[in-house]
């Protein structure tokens, strides 16, 4: 059976079209659970009026679909915590050129 990490390198293949970091790194993730044969995503997009709130999650689920032994996947789209620029891992902010401040942890 697949490991919660096993699906957050399937997530890491999934991009935002309109920024060149993974929704990972993005910080869109918020929860990942394998339950038997099916995972779980708890996720959040950058804004409510994203024009790819649709395509998104859907490319989500194919992608963790791709793992062996998975049957389905459930996208729990949420807003709450917020999404915002502090989110985004240390490896997304150097991809998109943000300077991290000194004392931030990589979260």
């Amino acid at each position: 059976m697949p490991t919660t990490e096993d699906v957050y390198s399937e997530l890491k293949q999934v991009f935002d079209p309109e920024i060149p970091v993974n929704i990972v790194d993005l910080g869109l993730i918020y929860d990942v659970a394998v339950d038997g044969n099916t995972v779980n995503v708890k996720m959040t997009l950058t804004s409510q009026q994203c024009p790819e709130a649709k395509t998104i999650p859907e490319v989500v689920k194919r992608r963790c679909n791709t793992l062996e032994g998975i049957e389905g996947t459930e996208v729990e789209i949420v807003w709450e915590p917020a999404w915002g620029p502090q989110l985004i891992s240390r490896e997304g902010r150097a991809i998109l050129g943000i300077e991290a401040d000194e004392d931030e942890d990589d979260s």
